[in-house]
């Protein structure tokens, strides 16, 4: 039985090399401007651009990345995440200063990302061949994941909230994924809008893996956002 309403799926705006050629309807009254870059369609636009767009911080980062495919992701969404700031904002990409704010656990730089001076907020969340990004008024987090493979759901399911736990547990094993991808969107989310990130125990929150929509958690919306099959998102914002 659902505990509460279904909440509707958000369902985000391609982004196309042409999206920031205008400025952006910007988010308002709460409600985020979600976007979803295919890393495959924007490839061949973005390369150009990451030498000259990107801090040394961010191409340091790309370099480290193992993998083609998370240099190619990184690139996407960083170079993405740059030209609609600079559309949003008014000012040239390259000139948009990217700061982390203090995580509200530890007191180290690595909380949400932030444009200092500016009341804009904004998340980046990359899978492989996806990019998603969120912008709002208010503190908020985006995820997005690839379905994961059974044992990877087996080894993380512990780590959830003990009712998730039980919920995943008699979940039919062949829809267990997309649910665990549910849970684990929408914690994820929600814990980068807090800028904890996975440094908040993954058992204090219970936002449930109900196909019917997350729990609610007072102060916060939390929505799932349509993605496309094999993939789960899910967005956090803050209420004002």
């Amino acid at each position: 039985m659902c505990l509460f309403p279904a909440r509707p799926v958000l369902r985000p705006e391609r982004l196309t090399p042409t999206a920031w050629a205008r400025p952006p309807e910007p988010p308002r009254s709460g409600r985020p401007r979600l976007w979803l870059a295919r890393v495959e369609d924007l490839l061949g636009a973005v390369t150009p651009l990451a030498g000259t767009l990107l801090d040394s911080r961010e191409r340091a980062r790309a370099a480290a990345l193992h993998r083609v495919a998370d240099r190619d992701g990184y690139r996407v969404a960083h170079v993405c995440l740059r030209m609609l700031l600079g559309a949003y904002l008014g000012v040239e990409p390259s000139d948009v200063t990217l700061v982390r704010q203090s995580c509200p656990v530890c007191r180290a730089p690595h909380g949400r990302p932030d444009v200092p001076g500016v009341p804009l907020c904004f998340s980046v969340s990359r899978t492989d061949g996806f990019c998603l990004l969120a912008f709002a008024d208010t503190a908020v987090g985006a995820d997005i994941e690839r379905l994961p493979a059974s044992d990877v759901v087996s080894a993380l399911t512990a780590t959830l909230h003990p009712r998730e736990a039980a919920e995943l547990a008699v979940c039919p094993p062949d829809r267990r994924p997309a649910a665990f991808a549910r849970v684990w969107t929408r914690k994820e989310a929600y814990l980068k809008g807090l800028g904890t990130g996975l440094g908040r125990d993954l058992r204090f929150d219970h936002l449930g893996a109900s196909a019917h929509g997350p729990r609610r958690v007072p102060g916060w919306s939390i929505d799932d956002v349509a993605v496309g099959r094999g993939c789960a998102a899910a967005v956090a914002v803050a209420e004002q």
